[in-house]
């Protein structure tokens, strides 16, 4: 029985008590070595049990096992609010939080595949001249004596020793030393000449002076000859040796030659080198090791940028946006300043290269516009009076505005003038090593066919297809054989989570939140650990259905190498293949928190309670519209997009329609609506951007007044920032309560009640409610201040009341809550409603937004702009605003989306999920791949004409779900 007992306890984990944030004192006991998936309606506390508690503890302990000095260098975790857990192995978190804002970051550096490469090719490779691309290697004497007496027999030649090249001079005491060593001839600009005679050199031009060592024919015997002659030879040429193999017309004799009757023909030469050098150029190269390829070392970093690639410059497109405007007006920088200096300083140079004021940009010449980008030449009479008039002057040079610009960047100390400037700057790619990050002679370096950046510049899938075609050396295929393996086995790894389309060099700064945690999950197979526990954020984000099945047999290889993996997941495929299910629910915020069911995928149907339960079996449905919406007759055409991957394409986008934008991960969907299509309307409704000069032209504007964008960046990364700060709600609640009889007695006005200035709130805590204690190599301690006991204001703020309730009780209040005590007051009571609508009416007004989930936080994004008064010609850009959301919230947000395109406003939707897609009225499809191999329109229509698309994997996919949930008249 004690036997049985503690093996149960080996097998399985056992969490007792766990409070953290909504979980209510629950217990649960899951088995090891399983894939477990948490499901539940977004916000229920998935969150808060898989990564606060159960990972939050397992690194705790890992941390709390090292010693004190080495705790204090680590960041450290808070002990989750539980009781206890057993059966916990060391754990490792895979969100979508951690993406590097590293530049110097790649796909290639993260996965740990280019410090393979850099081994690879610092071993293996071949240095090669970067001027002529000559294959150099050091030989020792043997190697170059074998080469020769590889020549046929009876070959004629003569072993030279490069003593000058290319210098000016007449070399007069280099000759006469040459002649005293005893050697004869030597060759200069490629005539054999006679020491013994009078050798005039013009000092004007460069010559090339070779001592003749000696002269041989190729036949048994005369290796020891050879190579002595060899040996005087490179002792002589700091380690060159040139061999001349000589035709019939080259034995004239150096009479005849000197004498001009007949020039010394061109003949074949073999070049040696004893060293790391171009024995022509000279360009030297060191002994090949691995940080000559790295571009984070300065051994190997291209000097120009650093190792970067691109350099950070101010843009003349950004600069000036609008083309059209008065020259005053069009340098957005100084336009919105209110600065007579920049005018005066317009104002004279316009006097001295003939433009005024309020000439257009456009219409100044080519010189004029280069004058004021880049500055003058010539000093320029500046006017002393800043009205213009006549006056005294002076003579100054002007640097041009990007450098002046860029001045003010570098010298300024103000955080908000950098903001302001960062605008306007651009990475531009490196003009020394064209963005490839390394020095010439790294780049020059191959293996087999190819140089380090023909691999990482390639697709991932193409980059294995080289490394398996290399043309190697049987020497290379001895030294390069582990870590070909290794790389293969991770460049493979990539493609099975679906990332083939990625690029090895591709800056880890621009992947989207799935991508990085794909790779990241990628890196820990190549890792082969077992006994690990891994707790994943839903890995399907960002992913096409067509490659959920390799995202999960690749979760299933983790899990049978040993390891338990918990996955926070709402995809119905990954529910399906889960070893073990718990659903956590039965709603959100206070009304989650507990374990509505445990077990199997069938347990889970049968449980009533389980909302996800309920869409899985169909007692609850997202209908499909029965019709699809006409539309408002407007569309915005889009030609010549060709940015990135999109092959110069044409699109057409209806309004007033829910319009979804579908393909497979990398097909160029964000690249067509949130770099060429948003760019292109913010610079037809504000002239604050430019036209993209990727997209040829854009058509239907007119039937647009207003673009609002929702994508995926976090409401805010401080405890001050709460979804009543973000929605603008706050600002209401405090006019109502400086609007009260007893604020306007004491003469508060609305900053009396915020918590982030200085009056109305605790300085004690500065309207925080807790005050930091660091405790150096313990995690930091959160007291609560003991003045306003959490409250964050002082307690003649907190008198203040309305409807019998303190500014920090509204705070406290729920959604819901706080909807009852507003509901006369329609600005309030409005923004509440669309938090209610969006599913969010169980979260707290001041709950600080890093304590928010990622669909939490984007639907309080969605409601904020919901919020607002639609015009009717409004675009909605929306970049997959199911990230995070169950069936239930899908549920919800498509209810919103739907009633806002009624009321005339068009929504365009970048989306994986296909309860969204077949809900759309329209369907463009791109593809058909990702990377390269995409950026073309595969299928555009309603669902159901997509769905009959052959070509199409969005329509595949969409045509199996339309059979189990068919069109049906919605009420």
């Amino acid at each position: 029985m004690a036997q049985s007992q503690a093996n149960r306890n080996q097998n399985t984990i056992r969490i007792r008590g766990a409070r953290q944030h909504n979980l209510k004192n629950i217990d649960l006991e899951i088995p090891r070595d399983r894939l477990i998936v948490f499901t539940g309606v977004s916000g229920s506390g998935k969150s808060s049990l898989a990564f606060d508690t159960i990972f939050a503890e397992g690194q705790r302990r890992y941390v709390e096992s090292l010693s004190a000095y080495a705790r204090q260098f680590l960041g450290q975790l808070d002990k989750p609010d539980v009781d206890a857990i057993e059966g916990l192995s060391p754990a490792i978190s895979i969100d979508q939080k951690s993406t590097s804002h590293n530049p110097r970051s790649t796909v290639g550096t993260v996965t740990e595949i280019y410090d393979y490469l850099r081994l690879l090719f610092g071993r293996a490779g071949e240095p090669h001249c970067p001027i002529c691309d000559r294959n150099i290697a050091p030989q020792t004497i043997d190697e170059m004596s074998d080469r020769v007496m590889e020549l046929p027999d009876r070959t004629r030649f003569q072993i030279l020793a490069p003593v000058v090249r290319g210098k000016k001079g007449t070399h007069k005491q280099l000759l006469s030393s040459l002649a005293s060593q005893g050697f004869v001839r030597v060759r200069v600009d490629g005539e054999v000449r006679e020491l013994s005679d009078a050798i005039e050199l013009d000092k004007n031009h460069k010559h090339d002076i070779e001592i003749v060592v000696d002269r041989l024919i190729k036949k048994p015997g005369i290796e020891e000859r050879l190579a002595d002659s060899l040996t005087t030879c490179l002792k002589n040429s700091s380690g060159v040796a040139v061999i001349e193999l000589l035709n019939d017309s080259s034995t004239e004799t150096a009479t005849e030659s000197n004498n001009g009757k007949k020039p010394q023909p061109k003949t074949q030469e073999i070049i040696f080198s004893e060293n790391f050098a171009c024995p022509e150029h000279g360009a030297v190269m060191e002994e090949l090791s691995p940080r000559l390829f790295s571009f984070n070392s300065p051994y190997g970093a291209c000097p120009h940028c650093h190792g970067l690639g691109s350099l950070r410059t101010f843009s003349p497109e950004l600069v000036i946006p609008d083309p059209t405007q008065p020259v005053y007006a069009a340098i957005a920088p100084w336009s919105d300043k209110d600065n007579s200096y920049y005018l005066s300083l317009i104002y004279s140079i316009g006097r001295a290269y003939g433009f005024e004021l309020q000439t257009p940009w456009n219409l100044l010449t080519p010189e004029q516009q280069h004058v004021l980008l880049y500055g003058s030449e010539e000093p320029i009479y500046f006017e002393d009076d800043s009205r213009f008039r006549e006056g005294k002057g002076y003579y100054r040079n002007f640097a041009g505005i990007l450098a002046m610009l860029d001045r003010n960047y570098q010298e300024t100390s103000s955080d908000i003038i950098k903001q302001k400037l960062e605008k306007y700057i651009v990475n531009q790619p490196c003009n020394v090593c064209q963005g490839k990050r390394l020095k010439p002679e790294a780049l020059s370096v191959r293996l087999g066919q190819y140089r380090i950046t023909d691999l990482t510049n390639v697709p991932i899938r193409e980059c294995l297809e080289r490394i398996n075609h290399l043309q190697l050396t049987p020497r290379q295929a001895i030294i390069g054989d582990l870590a070909l393996r290794e790389i293969k086995a991770r460049l493979q790894f990539l493609i099975d989570v679906g990332l083939d389309y990625l690029t090895l060099d591709r800056a880890a700064m621009t992947l989207s939140g799935g991508e990085a945690q794909r790779i990241r999950l990628a890196t820990q197979i190549g890792a082969g650990l077992t006994g690990v526990l891994y707790v994943l954020d839903e890995p399907s984000i960002g992913l096409h259905q067509r490659d959920n099945g390799r995202l999960l047999n690749t979760l299933k290889k983790l899990r049978d190498l040993g390891n338990t993996l918990i996955v926070v997941e709402h995809d119905e495929e990954t529910i399906h293949s889960a070893d073990y299910l718990v659903d956590i629910g039965p709603k959100a915020g206070i009304h989650g928190g507990e374990i509505v069911c445990q077990g199997d995928l069938k347990t889970l149907l049968q449980t009533e309670a389980s909302l996800t339960g309920a869409y899985l079996s169909g007692r609850k449905v997202i209908e499909t519209p029965e019709i699809r919406r006409e539309g408002n007759g407007f569309s915005l055409f889009l030609k010549n997009c060709h940015l990135n991957n999109l092959k110069h394409i044409n699109v057409e986008i209806p309004l007033g329609k829910l319009v979804s934008i579908t393909g497979v991960s990398g097909s160029g969907k964000s690249t067509l609506v949130n770099e060429l299509l948003y760019p292109a309307l913010q610079h037809h409704l504000t002239r604050q951007v430019p036209f993209p000069k990727q997209l040829g032209e854009i058509k239907g504007l007119d039937a647009i007044d207003k673009v609002i964008v929702i994508d995926q960046s976090p409401i805010g990364r401080t405890p001050r920032s709460n979804p009543a700060t973000y929605t603008g709600v706050f600002d209401v609640i405090r006019d109502i309560f400086a609007e009260t009889i007893e604020a306007k007695a004491r003469g508060y006005k609305p900053g009396q009640f915020s918590f982030n200035v200085k009056g109305g709130r605790c300085e004690a805590c500065s309207g925080q409610g807790v005050n930091v204690i660091e405790m150096n190599f313990l995690p930091d301690v959160y007291v609560q201040c003991d003045v306003c006991k959490g409250a964050r204001y002082n307690r003649e703020t907190l008198q203040v009341k309305y409807k019998g309730k303190s500014i920090a009780d509204v705070l406290d209040m729920t959604v819901e809550e706080a909807l009852d005590v507003f509901q006369n007051i329609p600005r309030a009571f409005n923004r509440l409603q669309t938090l209610v609508d969006v599913g969010l009416g169980y979260i707290k007004l001041g709950q600080p937004a890093p304590t928010l989930s990622g669909g939490e936080a984007q639907r309080v994004k969605l409601a904020s702009e919901l919020s607002r008064r639609a015009t009717g010609k409004t675009l909605y850009l929306i970049d997959e605003p199911t990230t995070g959301l169950s069936f239930y919230d899908v549920h919800h947000l498509l209810n919103v989306l739907q009633r806002l395109v009624d009321k005339g406003n068009s929504i365009l939707v970048i989306e994986h999920n296909l309860d969204v897609i077949r809900c759309a009225d329209w369907v463009i499809d791109l593809g058909p791949e990702g990377g390269d191999r995409g950026g073309e329109i595969i299928a555009v229509g309603t669902p159901e004409e997509v769905a009959e698309n052959p070509n199409s994997y969005t329509g595949q996919y969409l045509k199996q779900v339309l059979k189990q949930h068919p069109p049906k008249a919605i009420a």
